[in-house]
């Protein structure tokens, strides 16, 4: 269902609230198995969002402090509905969790000792494990469609990087954000000058 001009901000709250419920709530293995699923809910189905945008949210939410969960809800909440929109996509982010953590607390010493729930757990890690690399591969044929050469090489200078000279990650966003930004103002002044 596509948000139209027809729709009331309450129609669009409400299928943003569920939306960001059953993301939530069917999501196991952390910030990066949501992607994929956020990209499959906001882009293809609902075409809420196109994908070269969705990229920079997943960026703005990889980068800024917190769950990725709890941030892509924010950035898509924002676009959507404004202030009213985070709120509503934060909330029905945060309840799967809250409910599903609160029960596993009150129950686990028998969840512990369960050998039925840590085979179910184990086997949820391999899933978990190919569901972040289908969200790699698509990542990166994102970035090498765009056919920039610094896009490209920044993507493989970060891999290096982190896995092979273990740099922090932090230190890999800052650098990605400030040649981000240098190449913003390049071809901002370079736009200025040939008008």
């Amino acid at each position: 269902m596509k948000i139209n001009e027809n729709q009331s901000k309450g129609q669009i709250l409400k299928q943003l609230f569920l939306s960001t419920l059953m993301l939530s709530g069917f999501t196991f293995g952390g910030g990066y198995v949501i992607i994929t699923l956020m990209k499959k809910t906001f882009v293809d189905d609902y075409g809420w969002i196109d994908e070269d945008e969705m990229l920079d949210l997943v960026a703005i939410a990889q980068s800024a402090p917190g769950a990725i969960a709890v941030n892509g809800a924010i950035v898509v909440g924002y676009k959507l509905a404004g202030m009213l929109g985070v709120l509503t996509a934060v909330i029905a982010t945060i309840i799967p969790p809250f409910a599903i953590i609160s029960l596993i607390a009150l129950f686990y010493d028998a969840f512990r000792e369960n050998t039925f729930i840590a085979l179910m757990l184990e086997g949820m890690q391999a899933g978990v494990g190919a569901v972040i690399t289908a969200v790699v591969i698509g990542m990166g044929q994102q970035v090498t469609n765009t056919k920039s050469p610094l896009l490209i090489a920044m993507m493989f200078i970060a891999f290096i990087a982190n896995y092979i000279f273990n740099v922090n990650v932090m230190l890999i966003i800052l650098m990605a954000a400030s040649i981000g930004l240098i190449q913003f103002f390049f071809n901002r002044n370079k736009g200025g000058m040939t008008q």
